[in-house]
């Protein structure tokens, strides 16, 4: 299971397995931001040679002093622009990255994962959560790692110069501003990973209100779900300003700053006057500490972006390390497998993710050609027994095997060969027939496409489409019915050619023409493979050689009987 706010701790390191691919280029880049480090802290030591070189009217020393820093100065500009493109580029190739990983990890994953999850949180982390990183990674990582090291370089140079104003700045500067970091970050993971919770939590609502708009405007239930909404808008207000309060700690840096400031310029004047430092130290050491001052202040600033950076970041992992799915090429891609042969179930269970078992103990043997009904009252485990049978739903114990051979242990690829879900609801993606058609292994080419309809007896409903093949469908294209749903449903099985179809019951509820043609492509489909249909009426189960019965989580067969009727072809 996902975790609403996924644990932040150890983030960065969970994060490194997914970094070493770019490792070349995060370390090129890391190099040239300690370059652009260097020069920003080389430039207050040039400028202190250059304050002792006037006092000591040493011209050829102010002019190396000044032709250093004009150098130092092109070097730092030409440094910082080449780090920040590196940054940029290896960051949004890691963000890119994860989020083609991210994909992969939902297409791959087990159907129970997926539908123990809110669609609208799913897509958060794939999309929105990912476009902030990206944009973090962006606008504010080059700016983080450059001030990192040239705070690093900085505190090198005031150490050499005075260890004992580097002192009065460990003693002034840095316990308060330690304090305040510390408050930070002690409210900080709690305040927003509470906040992305609740913007998850309203886009997943968001997005359950768009799939059920006609049942809401419909059924009544508008104002409760409104109603709900907006708590949840009041939840994502409330996480909002807890996270505003947790950043004015950051804010206290700034204030800080200034009084240690006040006290460096007093104590390096004095020390100037006993003459214990030279101007030029004091200079050295009044810049380095404000570009040090300036950086922790900057710093600050970018830390509230990282930390939504982190927790996005924390989310995302916690997606990628979730629990995963078959491959689409796997170890064992079906070869020496016939095409067609016994499906058997061993001693299969099955449990929701709460723990409420849903099948036990199943075992059933499914011959080459067999012809089976499952039957059984709503919500006793048909539909569920169906995926397990076309390995959608890997079983908690026993396992589903085609001539021997664990179905777990096959490629995605391998498997849908093999065995083929037609289910009630067909699902139809943006595009066209024929794109609809073609999302089937081995992505078929038009002809293929063509022959397989002509096959099925489809044709005549095909060129009865505006467009025939080229008819766009799904949300920005034309609505197919119920019916015309299961015929691509029946068309994509005909293109797969698998040794074993299951059916849940693809020709209920539909109109008595489109009915014609599912019948007729069914009996196409039906020739020479084994048919497993999840039967909901008596005269479905009639045309079928013999009947499994599904009650209360267990399976039992009954005898057989002669069908009074074939769906196969005549």
């Amino acid at each position: 299971m996902l975790a609403e706010r996924a644990p932040e701790a150890r983030v960065f390191r969970r994060t490194l397995p997914y970094l070493r691919p770019h490792r070349a280029m995060l370390a090129g880049a890391l190099l040239v931001v300690l370059g652009c480090a260097a020069a920003v802290a080389a430039t207050p030591p040039l400028i202190g040679r250059a304050a002792d070189a006037i006092v000591d009217r040493d011209r050829g020393a102010l002019a190396a002093a000044v032709a250093a820093l004009a150098v130092v100065a092109v070097a730092q500009i030409a440094l910082a622009r080449w780090s920040e493109l590196l940054l940029m580029r290896a960051g949004e190739r890691v963000v890119r990255d994860l989020r083609d990983r991210s994909v992969e990890r939902l297409t791959h994953a087990p159907l129970r994962f997926l539908e123990a999850h809110r669609t609208g949180d799913l897509l958060r982390r794939t999309t929105s959560e990912s476009a902030e990183l990206a944009q973090f990674v962006r606008r504010d990582l080059p700016n983080l790692v450059v001030i990192t090291a040239t705070l690093l370089l900085t505190t090198a140079t005031l150490v050499v110069y005075s260890w004992l104003l580097t002192l009065v700045v460990a003693v002034v500067f840095v316990p308060p501003a330690l304090l305040a970091l510390r408050g930070f970050r002690r409210g900080a993971e709690e305040a927003f990973g509470g906040q992305a919770a609740a913007e998850a939590t309203v886009a997943a609502t968001l997005s359950e209100t768009l799939t059920a708009r006609e049942l809401l405007r419909t059924g009544g239930a508008l104002p409760g779900w409104l109603a709900r909404a907006r708590g949840e808008n009041r939840a994502v207000v409330a996480a909002a300003r807890r996270t505003a309060r947790v950043e004015v700690n950051i804010e206290l840096v700034s204030l800080i700053e200034g009084a240690a400031t006040a006290v460096l310029l007093g104590l390096g004047a004095w020390l100037a006057a006993e003459g214990r430092l030279s101007v030029g130290a004091v200079v050295v050491f009044v810049l380095a500490s404000r570009a040090l001052f300036e950086g922790l202040g900057d710093g600050s600033q970018l830390i509230g972006e990282l930390q939504l950076a982190r927790t996005g970041l924390a989310r995302l992992v916690d997606l990628l390390e979730s629990p995963g799915g078959r491959p689409i090429t796997g170890s064992s891609g079906g070869d020496g497998l016939p095409a067609r042969g016994e499906l058997t179930v061993e001693g299969a269970a099955y449990a929701y993710l709460d723990g409420t078992p849903v099948l036990d103990g199943v075992d059933l043997r499914f011959p080459p050609g067999d012809r089976v009904a499952i039957v059984g009252p709503t919500g006793s485990g048909k539909t569920t027994l169906g995926k397990i049978l076309a390995g959608l739903y890997p079983p908690d114990q026993g396992r589903v095997a085609y001539c021997g051979t664990d179905l777990r242990e096959l490629s995605g690829t391998a498997l849908s060969r093999l065995v083929a879900l037609v289910p009630q609801e067909v699902h139809i993606l943006t595009g066209t027939v024929a794109d609809n058609l073609a999302l089937v292994p081995g992505g078929p080419g038009r002809a293929e496409i063509a022959a397989a309809v002509e096959r099925l007896g489809l044709r005549t409903w095909i060129e009865g489409l505006p467009d025939g093949l080229d008819t766009p469908v799904g949300m920005r294209g034309e609505r197919l019915s119920a019916g015309e749903r299961q015929l691509i449903g029946l068309a994509r099985a005909g293109l797969i050619d698998p040794a074993v179809l299951v059916l849940d019951e693809a020709t209920a509820d539909i109109d008595p023409v489109t009915a014609g043609w599912a019948e007729r492509a069914l009996g196409e489909l039906c020739a020479e493979r084994t048919l497993i249909v999840i039967a909901h009426r008596p005269a479905t189960v009639g045309l079928l050689a013999r009947t499994v019965r599904v009650t209360g989580g267990t399976v039992a067969e009954e005898a057989a009987t002669a069908p009074t009727a074939s769906m196969e072809r005549p």
